[in-house]
């Protein structure tokens, strides 16, 4: 089985929407090493980050994250081993004022 390090996904989503930012792919499992978020803008703003077991829509028992403060030109860094099986949605949402200049950022592993 092998196994390739990447960037699983990278988003920028406006504000108040939910964006996938990461399915996994068919007969692959992966695994979530880190998850990163920037505010690159000048106002504070708000984010959450959820996964959705065989990629059914976001309820509240899928939230790794919710509504968590990011402050003006910070970065959230989040060290994980979250493991996904096939089908499986990472989900990222930003709010806020300065909702619309988020960016997230996945990093990890898929073993096909």
């Amino acid at each position: 089985m092998p196994t390739v390090y990447k960037i699983l996904g990278q988003q920028a989503p406006t504000s108040a929407t939910e964006v996938d930012i990461y399915t996994v792919p068919a007969a692959t499992s992966a695994v979530i090493s880190s998850i990163t978020v920037a505010n690159r803008g000048i106002n504070i703003a708000a984010f959450r980050v959820s996964i959705s077991q065989g990629g059914g829509p976001t309820t509240t028992k899928d939230y790794l994250y919710y509504d968590v403060v990011l402050a003006n030109n910070d970065t959230f860094i989040a060290t994980v081993g979250i493991t996904l099986a096939t089908t499986d949605k990472v989900r990222v949402y930003a709010s806020g004022l300065g909702g619309n200049d988020l960016t997230f950022q996945l990093f990890g592993s898929e073993l096909t």
